[in-house]
């Protein structure tokens, strides 16, 4: 059974989306969540899915963090980054930071399922009339290395520094983990020593890279 996460605040696009995955698959499972927190714990009581179609400026996502994160914990789900805009550059980071493909809300419903087939298939999908644009932006140094850094981290690590990214102590931290302040503490520790940098300070000026500029960032009247 093929089984299908739609992760996406805006509820007539999850239509959208329920429609195009049906209608690729009879036997399907579908479930979905309206926001990042929501989508992870759906997808820790379903770890056995196969695809997460998550909207790119979904609360709780803050730009790439929210792909990066889910990669992270959740390495066997493939996930596929949805948005109504998609500059170039976008996709290219999103591509560097573990996304599956990069699927445009303005598709239809056939561009949509075409774009579906070919993710479950292991194809990375960028929208054909982006596919020139995006390669013409090559790569950049700082996302392969920020990428690489970050796949070094354990699921526990991550969500320990997702919470030191939201500015949380470590008390907070642990309260928040159900863990020990002890191990709170070496966990940063480790987190620091992987991405290379030496204090909290740092490591937030790393993480703000995850961010996208202004030319990125969907408008939300566009149905982010």
């Amino acid at each position: 059974m093929l089984k299908v996460l739609i992760a996406d605040d805006h509820p007539l696009f999850r239509l959208a989306l329920r429609q195009a995955v049906a209608g690729i698959d009879t036997g399907v499972r579908i479930t979905e969540a309206d926001d990042l927190d929501a989508a992870r714990a759906q997808l820790a009581e379903h770890p056995d899915t196969d695809l997460a179609l998550l909207d790119l400026h979904m609360p709780g996502n803050h730009g790439l963090m929210g792909l990066a994160s889910l990669r992270a914990e959740f390495p066997a789900v493939a996930v596929a980054m949805v948005s109504a805009h998609d500059e170039p550059d976008t996709i290219r980071r999103a591509l560097a930071y573990g996304a599956a493909g990069f699927i445009a809300k303005r598709a239809g419903l056939e561009d949509l399922q075409t774009a579906l087939r070919a993710i479950l298939a292991c194809q990375t999908w960028i929208p054909p009339e982006r596919r020139a644009d995006v390669a013409a932006t090559g790569t950049d140094a700082g996302d392969g290395t920020l990428a690489t850094r970050l796949n070094t981290l354990s699921p526990q690590q991550f969500r320990v520094l997702a919470l030191v990214a939201q500015g949380r102590l470590n008390k907070q931290i642990a309260a928040a983990l159900a863990i020990q302040e002890r191990t709170v503490k070496a966990h940063v520790t480790a987190i620091f020593e992987k991405l290379g940098v030496r204090n909290r300070t740092q490591a937030g000026v790393l993480l703000s890279t995850l961010q996208l500029t202004a030319r990125e960032h969907d408008d939300p009247a566009a149905g982010a």
